[in-house]
């Protein structure tokens, strides 16, 4: 646990006063993540030239990235269970080895059945990932910290996701995006340093002696009060990650799609350009939602930011063709359609008590990305029949449901957790 907060806390004050394991558990989480998100949009970045290749449809294409959210969602359920079994640290380094190698061998993948069965694995490590990172970084700081740090954490999603669109921008040309996904296997290397340096949680070390079995959490879940918490949690994920994923899975396809075609019309090199634009926006949304809510509290913070991204949505369609406005919405949207994510992993730890804490943590989180998963397939089939700005434009309407429903938890900003 973080040290004692000074009564008067400098700018810098969240970080110096933490302890070295809240330090390095933030460290560890933060680098998972970033480069989960590296590895997870790398596919996002090659789609154009993937679907080229295989000659594949815009319902195909989003397809596979389907797959890939679905399979997270069983990922991050299983590994949340794995994760109050054998503790966070070894189940966020078995994450990370799968979705890194995983990634890797996408790369030998001649059919479109064989990328299928690797992205599948990807999107398995992918949800464990963040089930056992968010709940190892949730447990180590401080309750008045804990926002900050799991925002953080959010942020290295937009930094993995940059390092992503550089790496497409430069290989893809020259080498093809095969080699893309050679280079997705650099993440196993964190992992050696995880395992040597990162120490499990006192919280989950201290229930290890009376920690349920598999179908005893699962049953304490199904009963109040975290029956209700169980249910609303999973309704405000799904609502937000289809919002979320149909949106910024085909956000690289509309901007280099061409104007006559409903796209934006930019090239691949400019695209990818105003890609890191968007992800700068989601930088910084990630890592000021922590300190926001902890200024002005999480429910005003949040319904701002996924109302301004139900605004921003259809205004970024509908910009096609207008480089203007791409420049001005594309930071923002960036911000406010990424930020509200660091609301869930401080959230999320502090509904549930330590002994099912990932578990519950894992299902609700990736309930939202198993329902999800089918998002890219509808707005790639919308965007077939009717357009992509079309199809881009309905998305709106479910991150306004996002901020109707967060008001339906109850509010447990900076709780201690047991």
């Amino acid at each position: 646990m973080a040290d004692s907060l000074s009564t008067s806390p400098g700018p810098f004050d969240w970080w110096t006063s933490a302890s070295s394991h809240a330090k390095r558990a933030l460290i560890a989480g933060g680098a998972g993540w970033a480069l989960d998100g590296m590895d997870v949009m790398l596919y996002a970045l090659a789609l154009t030239t993937i679907k080229a290749e295989f000659a594949l449809t815009s319902a195909q294409a989003g397809l596979i990235a389907s797959a890939t959210l679905l399979a997270s969602a069983f990922g991050g359920m299983a590994f949340g269970v794995v994760a109050d079994r054998i503790g966070r640290v070894r189940a966020l380094s078995l994450s990370i080895l799968l979705y890194s190698l995983c990634t890797a061998m996408c790369a030998t993948a001649r059919s479109l059945e064989a990328l299928i069965f690797w992205r599948l694995l990807v999107g398995i490590g992918m949800g464990g990932e963040w089930a056992a990172g968010s709940v190892l970084i949730a447990e180590t700081w401080h309750p008045r910290q804990r926002g900050r740090a799991i925002g953080v954490m959010q942020s290295g999603w937009a930094l993995g996701y940059i390092l992503a669109a550089a790496l497409a921008a430069w290989i893809i040309p020259q080498w093809g995006w095969r080699w893309l996904f050679v280079i997705g296997a650099a993440p196993a290397l964190v992992v050696l340093w995880i395992r040597s340096s990162v120490p499990e949680p006192e919280a989950w070390i201290r229930g290890a002696a009376d920690r349920p079995g598999i179908f005893a959490t699962l049953g304490r879940l199904a009963h109040p009060p975290h029956r209700a918490r169980v249910v609303v949690a999973c309704l405000l994920t799904s609502s937000l990650m289809c919002a979320f994923w149909g949106l910024f899975t085909w956000i690289p396809g509309f901007l280099s799609t061409p104007v006559e075609k409903g796209g934006a019309g930019l090239s691949f090199v400019n695209s990818t350009g105003w890609i890191i634009m968007i992800q700068i926006g989601a930088f910084f949304g990630y890592f000021t939602f922590g300190f926001l809510a902890e200024r002005f509290g999480r429910r005003p913070v949040f319904a701002t930011f996924t109302i301004a991204a139900a605004v921003l949505t259809p205004a970024f369609a509908l910009s096609a063709g207008k480089p203007t406005l791409l420049f001005v919405i594309g930071p923002l949207i960036g911000y406010f359609g990424h930020g509200f994510f660091s609301v869930f992993g401080a959230m999320l730890a502090e509904l549930f008590p330590a002994q099912i804490r990932a578990t519950a943590q894992g299902l609700c989180y990736n309930f939202g990305r198993g329902v999800s998963a089918v998002s890219p397939f509808i707005i790639g089939a919308l965007a077939d029949s009717f357009g992509l700005v079309t199809a881009l434009a309905f998305l709106g309407a479910l991150f306004f449901a996002g901020a109707c429903i967060f008001f339906l938890l109850p509010n447990v900003q900076g709780e201690e957790l047991a």
